[in-house]
């Protein structure tokens, strides 16, 4: 997979989310990104084997909500991992800081306060064609693609910690 970034000798990780529901979290704003986003989490929970019908999608305004959402559906008891979707691409002003920097820190509070893996598929970019770098259909690299990975394997291991030790 393109952007795969593991360590040499490391093991592969293997991606079964047969048993697994998944909620997908995505910001409206910049839509013409999330939804690319969207389409590479659908490929990636496909190829990982969780059912469609174990996948729950839901909308949010922008990045800045994220962490709400995700913490929300983390606390439900319904799910075994979140994914966020977002975009955020620098503009003249101090806004891209607060949201980027706000977005990233609540989806990691949110994780560790609830022990739910919440994955991080929120673009902050400089701009939009870094962004369509990021968010590309299949066989390009998609960081979606990439979140629905990290969710599928970071549920498996918080499971793996919590009923097998």
């Amino acid at each position: 997979m393109a952007g795969d970034h593991q360590a040499e000798g490391a093991p592969p990780a293997v991606l079964d989310g047969s048993a697994m529901t998944i909620v997908v979290v995505s910001a409206r704003w910049n839509s013409h990104v999330t939804l690319r986003l969207l389409d590479g989490v659908r490929r990636g929970l496909a190829a990982a084997g969780v059912p469609d019908d174990q996948i729950i999608e839901d909308w949010v305004p922008g990045a800045f909500e994220l962490p709400l959402a995700a913490k929300t559906w983390a606390l439900s008891g319904r799910v075994d991992a979140v994914i966020c979707l977002g975009c955020v691409i620098r503009g003249e002003t101090t806004h891209y800081e607060s949201v980027a920097g706000e977005c990233a820190s609540g989806i990691q509070q949110a994780q560790l306060e609830t022990g739910v893996p919440i994955a991080f598929g929120a673009l902050t970019v400089e701009n939009l064609q870094q962004a369509l770098d990021r968010s590309e259909g299949p066989g390009g690299h998609n960081v979606g693609e990439d979140g629905a990975n990290v969710a599928v394997e970071m549920a498996a291991l918080v499971r793996r910690i919590r009923f097998n030790s």
